[in-house]
């Protein structure tokens, strides 16, 4: 369960999934939905060190990952302990323990590739770093330890961009998104990296299908099926399609999920049975992504033949955000596109604003599913037939948008600083000090790139934290706290939680606290202490 999901999803998803008991940290057991599921306290002295015996077989259920539904509902793929084990299996044989030494695990642990960063190492005997965002990694005590790291495109083009991809990083791993070569070059030219794979694979088959290992000038492809998995593109009578003919890619093999949970209806329309395996009783997964083989045999991915997409690595059914929308009183009608790598929607309203539908999403869906742009329509574009016209949807104003409120410009030299690295991240122009971050288009990714640029101007850190609570350069204290910090009046707080190490230092030697001194504005020295349990104090 991601604690960053609104209340509502949690409870859902606690519901829907019978849980049982759930492990939470004290600090997170305020975000957890009101529930009778008995809460285990993993800060809790006293627990039985030897644990209970394990008793699960290989067909046995490992997890339920959640992906967004076309119904509205979402749909929990259900995987067994055979398929997770194939997989790490399979990466044992691909990566080595030294590039597995040290592993980024970037991920939600609600997403699955979060399935690889954590057993993938840890299997090979090496150690997983844990961030709650890849673009935190140069900031990261280990970053400079850090042998391979497992995102989605865009996070590693940013990294790249700002020049914060540590030297010992010798093997990227990208998947989610599809792979441009140019990223592929520019991998190859401008760091120490030396191998770069392109990865495939929907939750339904344990994370990852296929792979490949991109060349600098080589073709686009995601690759060939990984051990234990077979590939087939078909055409719509689900018969072979030939070489260089686009069809849906269908997979199966040990990956193979048990079906969704509770869905038997939609796990006999997507696990269909497999007609290219003479035993009795094997079943395919119908992806929905339009895939053609190639000449040399590797796949090349050409797109989505219905309406689920992908924005910035995770999977959005785009019917799930209309449902969200449609049951907002005031909207009628409701569509969600994805466009230039951001969800917009359209929605046919009156007595409503973009800004109080984008917060109805809000407080239903996790932010990556929330849209960056809500259009507001007198009426939907219609076919002569009567049918939604998705190609005469008007694109989103690509200047500033409209929020319903007057732009109060920059008040001081901070402020307007501040107000210029958000222009500068946003590719907005006109950014007032009252604006929305995500109103704006912002997102998780861009939030720690525009945290990395108050850094480099102004030499203080950001909470992300600060910036998801306020929204606003006001109401994140940006320009009060930079401003008083610049005349030396207040310091700003590097993180309430954050890495570090805990227990003995790498000399073996005790290590309760540790201190660091950081160049503040002005040449005026910051302490930090860290204790080894409690809040980091600043001096």
């Amino acid at each position: 369960l991601d604690p960053t999901y609104p209340a509502e999803r949690l409870r859902f998803l606690m519901e829907d999934a019978r849980v049982g008991a759930l492990l939470a940290h004290p600090r997170l057991l305020p975000l957890v939905p009101a529930t009778d599921v008995p809460v285990v306290d993993l800060a809790s002295p006293g627990t039985d060190a030897t644990g209970p015996a394990a008793r699960v077989a290989p067909e046995n259920l490992a997890y339920l990952i959640y992906t967004s539904g076309s119904t509205g509902r979402p749909k929990a793929v259900a995987i067994r302990h055979s398929s997770a084990a194939a997989l790490v299996e399979w990466a044992l044989g691909v990566w080595s323990e030294a590039e597995l030494a040290q592993v980024l695990a970037s991920t939600s642990l609600s997403f699955d590739l979060s399935v690889f960063e954590i057993f993938g190492p840890l299997a090979a005997g090496g150690t997983v770093v844990l961030a709650a965002n890849a673009l935190e990694l140069p900031h990261l005590p280990e970053s400079a330890e850090i042998t391979l790291v497992n995102t989605v495109p865009s996070a590693i083009q940013q990294l790249l961009e700002t020049g914060r991809l540590p030297d010992s990083v010798g093997t990227v791993n990208l998947a989610g998104e599809p792979l441009d070569p140019e990223l592929v070059r520019r991998l190859h030219a401008a760091s120490a990296v030396r191998r770069v794979y392109d990865l495939y694979g929907p939750s339904e088959d344990t994370t990852y299908s296929t792979f490949a290992l991109r060349r600098p000038d080589g073709p686009a492809t995601i690759g060939r099926p990984i051990n234990g998995t077979r590939a087939y593109v078909v055409d719509r009578h689900l018969e072979s399609a030939p070489a260089g003919v686009a069809g849906e890619l269908c997979l199966a093999g040990d990956g193979l999920a048990r079906g969704y949970l509770d869905r038997p209806a939609l796990t006999a329309e997507r696990f269909v049975p497999d007609p290219f395996d003479g035993e009795p009783g094997t079943r395919m997964y119908r992806t929905g992504d339009l895939t053609r083989w190639r000449e040399d045999g590797s796949l090349e991915f050409l797109g989505r033949i219905d309406h689920q997409v992908k924005v910035r690595g995770y999977r959005i059914e785009l019917g799930e955000v209309e449902a969200v929308l449609a049951s907002h009183p005031a909207v009628s009608a409701a569509v969600a596109v994805a466009r230039s790598g951001r969800l917009v929607a359209y929605v046919q309203a009156a007595g409503t604003t973009a800004r109080e539908l984008r917060e109805h999403v809000r407080g239903r869906l996790p932010e990556f599913m929330v849209p960056s742009s809500v259009v507001v329509l007198e009426a939907m574009p219609r076919t002569p037939n009567g049918k939604l016209d998705r190609k005469a949807l008007p694109p989103p104003p690509d200047e500033r948008p409209a929020l319903e409120r007057p732009r109060v410009p920059p008040r001081t030299p901070v402020e307007e600083a501040v107000a210029s690295i958000w222009s500068e991240v946003l590719r907005l122009e006109g950014i007032g000090v009252e604006d929305d971050f995500f109103e704006l288009g912002g997102h998780s990714l861009v939030a720690t790139q525009l945290a990395s640029r108050v850094r480099a101007v102004f030499g203080v850190e950001l909470p992300l934290a600060a910036l998801f609570e306020g929204r606003t350069v006001a109401k994140t204290y940006l320009a009060a706290v930079l401003g008083s910090a610049s005349d030396g009046q207040s310091l700003v707080p590097l993180k309430t939680f954050g890495s570090g190490r805990v227990g003995p230092s790498p000399d073996g030697k005790p290590s309760e606290t540790s201190w660091t001194v950081r160049e503040r504005l002005r040449g005026a020295p910051l302490l930090e202490v860290r204790p080894k349990t409690g809040r980091r104090h600043q001096i």
